[in-house]
């Protein structure tokens, strides 16, 4: 049974830094559409890892005396006109009681040995996450309640 399902090959550390990152892409997305991620969780977990992967970056750039462009280490403007919420939703602690851990877990897991396996550089790692964080945040923004924010994330059928 376990012959019918594809394999998606992990890419060595050899392979064209393309072939990492789709491979990356493939992770995530079968992921998510897998389990109908919750914005809220997946926002967090991208979060978490931009974060730690700018922090590793600056942290090389910085012993070389160099600088990195704000297309790694900012987040991406969001689109159109956002326009704040007036409507008032339950507790952050409500909200962050009625996270799926595990789920979260799971989904950091990926991204650590996808990123780990292929060996993929962390420029390469950080800008695929990046187009992952602004996708989250205009979701984000344009959420109307607290629903929304567990509402799965939508991911575009070109991704």
């Amino acid at each position: 049974m376990s012959e019918d399902l594809p394999r998606i090959p992990i890419p060595d550390s050899d392979s064209d830094s393309t072939e990492k990152m789709v491979f990356l892409q493939e992770q995530i997305v079968n992921f998510l559409r897998q389990y109908s991620m919750p914005l809220i969780e997946v926002s967090l977990v991208f979060s978490k890892y931009t974060r730690q992967l700018t922090e590793a970056l600056v942290s090389q750039a910085d012993e070389q005396g160099e600088t990195l462009p704000a297309i790694l280490t900012e987040p991406w403007p969001l689109l159109g006109e956002n326009t704040p919420s007036t409507e008032t939703g339950p507790a952050l602690n409500t909200v962050l009681d009625n996270l799926d851990d595990d789920r979260m877990d799971i989904l950091d897991t990926i991204l650590r040995s996808a990123i780990t396996a292929t060996e993929m550089p962390l420029a390469d790692a950080l800008m695929q996450l990046r187009q992952w964080e602004h996708l989250a945040r205009n979701q984000l923004a344009d959420s109307k309640g607290a629903g929304q924010l567990f509402s799965p994330l939508e991911i575009p059928d070109d991704w």
